[in-house]
């Protein structure tokens, strides 16, 4: 019972690590000229190296928001199966743990799906998607695997 309470706490620290990953590194498309994510979009122009702020619209405030809020229902997730583990009486399942992590999978889940409609009107044609996109598409199987788990799980003594 203790392996297996560890591999769940470990699947659930590697999916977290992964949101804060493609939340806050800044390749989520990449080309010749230049990277671009959720905060900046950065070029090389005339020799040097230029970052503006994304601001090209809703969308992008709408995947920055979805990835935070997943980052924010997993950290809880967290503290509630922690808590849950202590707390909760012999027999019973970790719904409430579930259903954070599952919401947190569905959130990355609902923000890479946005950025992958509506980054090329943003970023040049040319451009393809970087290391944080992928990590975020990543993210999500694992966190909704992990909220899985917290639904089917049990305490035992």
């Amino acid at each position: 019972m203790l392996l297996l309470l560890l591999g769940i706490i470990l699947l659930h620290v590697a999916a977290l690590v992964l949101l804060f990953v493609s939340t806050i590194v800044s390749v989520w498309t990449t080309g010749e000229f230049g990277t671009s994510d959720l905060w900046n979009n950065c070029s090389t122009a005339n020799g040097g190296y230029h970052c503006d702020p994304a601001t090209a619209g809703e969308w992008i405030q709408s995947v920055q928001a979805l990835m935070i809020l997943s980052i924010i229902f997993s950290i809880i997730s967290l503290f509630l199966f922690f808590c849950q583990l202590f707390t909760l009486q012999k027999g019973g399942r970790f719904f409430l743990t579930g259903t954070f992590q599952i919401l947190a999978s569905l959130f990355v889940m609902s923000g890479a799906i946005i950025y992958t409609v509506m980054s090329p009107a943003w970023t040049p044609v040319t451009d393809t998607f970087g290391v944080s996109y992928i990590l975020a598409w990543v993210a999500f199987p694992l966190a909704l695997i992990s909220g899985l788990i917290y639904v089917i799980l049990r305490k035992r003594e």
